[in-house]
């Protein structure tokens, strides 16, 4: 039996835009084992939530990701709006779905084009980071930023999209299903994309089942589960659309998934700006004046996949406890079966395809005290904690002193 040979990638690495270490055991050029570790990036956005005021949280909790910054104030609002029991606004949940479909098509040509560099396809890399460009300016328009919108607020969003503003969208819809069309015929056709791709990383059914993968990452593998549709909220039950799957499961699947969900975005965001145009402009947010005892649960789908965020009130105006689960955090371990068995150059492709956000993963590796310098608590002590927290959170309901 040959000895394996360890090949760190990471924490620090050209492939990587954020530190995150995966080390890969490997007979000669084929990968035999892998193990994920993560915690590099821990910056306390949990605990610091509670010391926020539950406006101040959604600036907070838009800087966990760079890129889908408004899918997590979109969960963290359907929390709270859950435990306050209040229903938005057609025209604000219209704006909410707007925005977020934006994000989801300049995400998915962000990844794009870095899954063409990665495959030294740097025509596909420019082409699509040049396409994201009016997408940005849509934002610009809309919300007065590129990235971070600031739209969210709890009963509705700050910010109303102008009558003037809706052909101005309309049109670049319109031209971005063009560009799209240049990029998918760049994918669909060309042979060495096929051969670096087809066959490669591969998720099965099971293995999607087994990990609990979300997103294109899932629906690549013909598991059609979307939160926009499983559990509806915003404006996606007042327009149509279709959930996009794949079945064979590999590089290529993810690649086809992306694409032809941008079409869908594009085609929400036009239903939307329909929506838009039978609502008053008056009428963009409720009053809120309090947000009871309770604990309520908020779910949307980002690009990448489901996220979630658990938010517990003891009547304050602070989150009691705000726990937070992005899609990448089940996503990178599936890495366990798409990588084992695939030669190194293949395995950082599939390491690419499921689009993975390392800051998103933030966990707490170890507590230390900073008087003494002693490590106080380890992974697994704190993950004991965790779960006994959990318990009587359970047991009490909102529970807090």
């Amino acid at each position: 039996m040959s000895k394996k040979t360890l090949i760190p990638i990471g924490p620090y690495h050209p492939l990587q835009e954020e530190p995150e270490l995966f080390k890969l055991w490997c007979d000669g050029e084929i990968v035999r084992d892998i193990k994920w570790e993560t915690g590099y990036n821990h910056r306390g956005i949990e605990k610091l939530s509670e010391s926020k005021t539950y406006d101040q949280v959604f600036f907070l909790v838009e800087r966990i990701c760079g890129i889908c910054s408004t899918s997590h104030p979109f969960a963290f609002a359907n929390a709270v709006e859950e435990i306050a029991g209040i229903e938005v606004t057609d025209r604000a949940k219209y704006i909410r779905t707007i925005i977020g479909e934006l994000e989801r098509i300049h995400s998915h040509l962000l990844w794009v084009g870095l899954a063409g560099h990665f495959l030294g396809y740097n025509t596909v890399f420019m082409w699509a980071w040049k396409y994201r460009e009016p997408l940005l300016d849509l934002f610009e328009m809309i919300t007065g930023n590129r990235n971070s919108y600031a739209m969210f607020k709890v009963g509705g969003v700050r910010r109303d999209i102008e009558a003037e503003k809706i052909p101005v969208i309309r049109k670049e819809m319109a031209a971005v299903r063009k560009k799209i069309d240049l990029l998918t015929g760049a994918v669909m056709d060309d042979p060495v994309i096929h051969a670096r791709t087809k066959g490669v990383g591969i998720l099965t059914r099971q293995d999607v089942l087994d990990y609990a993968a979300v997103g294109p990452t899932a629906r690549a593998s013909g598991v059609a589960i979307d939160i926009r549709k499983d559990d509806p909220y915003a404006a996606y039950p007042l327009v149509n659309w279709k959930v996009i799957t794949a079945e064979a499961g590999d590089v290529f699947a993810k690649a086809e998934v992306r694409l032809l969900e941008m079409y869908e975005s594009a085609y929400i965001i036009e239903q939307c700006l329909d929506g838009l145009e039978k609502t008053s402009e008056e009428d963009i947010t409720v009053k809120v004046k309090e947000i009871p005892e309770g604990a309520g649960t908020g779910r949307a789908e980002a690009p990448r996949g489901e996220v979630f965020h658990f938010v517990v009130s003891d009547g304050s105006n602070s989150p009691a406890r705000h726990k937070i689960r992005a899609p990448s955090y089940v996503n990178i371990a599936t890495f366990k079966k798409s990588c084992i068995g695939q030669t190194i150059a293949d395995a950082t492709i599939s390491l690419a395809a499921v689009d993975p956000c390392y800051c998103c993963t933030e966990r707490m590796a170890a507590a230390w005290d900073i008087r003494s310098g002693q490590k106080v608590l380890n992974a697994n002590e704190l993950i004991e904690l965790s779960l006994k927290r959990t318990a009587e959170i359970r047991k009490t309901g909102a529970g807090h002193e």
